[in-house]
């Protein structure tokens, strides 16, 4: 074989070897968009729509927001695609992507929720990075409903929190504590809310409505006198 020809293909293999290799990315854990329930529910397991969704809806995904007929920055956040996709989300990694920076952000010009609203408490934040953590699932837990708990502070001020002082925090209702809640269940206006009761402002949103679970829970609050307890 010719000396000059074989080096020339030795030249052209290793170039190509060379962009091949360059070419290379690190791997990315890819969300797994496909709906999954699991009815043996894993305590250490983070589920997007009993725990991550409530987030992101009462925090984010308002009207005038990221929500509920918005799209501020061309950003819509109200299900699991928009949030993987538009929100900027590495599934495996938080500290790459948008959304993660935004919500650990220290800079009030660029923190989400933006002020007045209330930054995301720090269990909340966990809770996402976990969440992240774990592949970013859009994954569901289902293992019945224990409704024979329904402590304020162990199960109904979490539900309140996650579902609904997104907007409460900033509006004129406020319920982040629980005088103030009391309030709204004397006037009956929680109760109402919650069922998307006619004449009542719905809650979490028109389009969004609590578990059957956790509105089991705070009826039976309600009916014990919604305590302090």
């Amino acid at each position: 074989m010719n000396k000059k020809y074989f080096l020339a293909i030795i030249l052209v293999s290793s170039l190509s070897t060379l962009m091949i290799s360059s070419c290379k990315h690190d791997p990315v854990f890819p969300g797994n968009e496909k709906h999954t329930v699991s009815t043996n529910c894993d305590p250490d397991t983070v589920y997007f729509i009993n725990s991550i969704l409530p987030i992101i809806q009462s925090n984010c995904a308002m009207s005038g927001c990221h929500g509920n007929g918005s799209a501020a920055d061309g950003v819509e956040l109200s299900n699991y695609e928009n949030i993987i996709s538009k929100g900027g989300i590495t599934p495996g990694n938080p500290n790459k992507g948008d959304f993660f920076e935004v919500i650990t952000e220290t800079d009030n010009r660029k923190v989400m929720p933006p002020p007045p609203n209330s930054k995301l408490s720090a269990d909340q934040i966990s809770l996402i990075r976990k969440w992240i953590q774990q592949g970013a699932r859009n994954n569901e837990c289902k293992s019945g409903c224990d409704s024979s708990q329904f402590t304020y502070s162990s199960q109904i001020a979490p539900i309140i929190q996650n579902n609904c002082l997104g907007c409460h925090n900033s509006n004129n209702i406020k319920i982040g504590t629980h005088a103030q809640l009391k309030t709204q269940v004397d006037n009956g206006k929680l109760w109402g809310a919650i069922n998307h009761q006619q004449g009542f402002l719905p809650m979490p949103s028109s389009s969004v409505k609590l578990s059957d679970c956790d509105i089991k829970k705070i009826q039976k609050w309600i009916a014990a006198g919604a305590p302090n307890n």
